[in-house]
């Protein structure tokens, strides 16, 4: 059973936001330190960054109304990070968080309703939320600014058995219905890998960015059920599979990674999944 929600759900508008706060921060600072969270719903965004970079609220400010599409009242607050966690990172690059953490080779039923939601957000890109549980083979979907009735047929046209649309009838979503929190959607980004720390509003010291896609990476490309690992921080090596790894190269892939999709927002967008 895997839950797939779209970009335009306030959760993931929460995670694009911080993502697109992070790549500004990689544009005005070479390997900035960056860890924020996002709160915006019913007219307001509230965000607190602590980070190494020195932002200007009109950029926060754009960044916000353009992925919510609306005027929000923004709550900001900036702070430095903590000294003695920057201090980790001023010789070289070493853990700078602790975890534990799996990833899980993307299931066949994780990459049908991914491909399901993507395909439907290119024609009703608002905000959207769907559940498939292969079992039984039904779909549970709830999408906002669409007829039931249209949902359903375009649904039944994907070869899936049982449909349920929008349970409580039409609907039109977004922040002005439910408000959107960082993180909050981590099942949809990494299904049965999750474990702790979050994916978005962080640079890539962090292992919660890092490590996790470097896993993600390692179990499709090695076909593995599941592979895991832990860290402290300050570490410079991890132990993954046996085999010790570089934080650095960590962090070198999981950034290729990042670049490779376009960017912290885009990663807010789907997550890895």
């Amino acid at each position: 059973m895997f839950e797939k929600v779209n970009p335009s759900h306030p959760d993931k508008l929460a995670d694009r936001i911080g993502g697109a706060i992070v790549d500004l921060g990689y544009k005005l600072q070479e390997n900035p330190k960056i860890a924020g969270e996002c709160l915006i719903g019913h007219g307001d965004c509230h965000i607190i960054i602590e980070t190494s970079v020195k932002y200007d609220e009109k950029d926060i400010r754009e960044i916000v109304n353009r992925i919510s599409d609306s005027e929000v009242k923004l709550d900001l607050k900036i702070v430095p990070q903590d000294v003695h966690l920057a201090a980790n990172q001023n010789e070289e690059i070493k853990c700078g968080d602790n975890g534990i953490f799996k990833a899980c080779k993307t299931s066949d039923e994780e990459k049908k309703l991914a491909t399901i939601v993507k395909d439907l957000y290119k024609e009703n890109p608002k905000d959207g939320k769907y559940i498939y549980d292969e079992k039984t083979e039904t779909l549970i979907a709830c999408q906002s600014n669409i007829k039931t009735e249209e949902l359903k047929e375009k649904l039944l046209k994907t070869g899936i058995k049982n449909v349920i649309v929008n349970p409580l009838g039409d609907w039109t979503g977004g922040i002005n219905v439910d408000t959107g929190a960082t993180n909050r959607k981590l099942g949809s980004d990494m299904g049965r890998a999750v474990t702790g720390g979050g994916l978005h509003f962080k640079d890539i010291s962090k292992s919660d960015v890092s490590v996790n896609i470097y896993l993600h990476k390692i179990a499709n490309e090695q076909n593995l059920s599941e592979v895991t690992c832990r860290c402290a921080i300050g570490d410079k090596n991890l132990v993954i599979n046996g085999k010790e790894v570089s934080y650095k190269e960590i962090t070198d892939e999981a950034l290729k990674y990042i670049k490779e999709i376009g960017g912290f927002e885009k990663l807010g967008e789907w997550g890895l999944i």
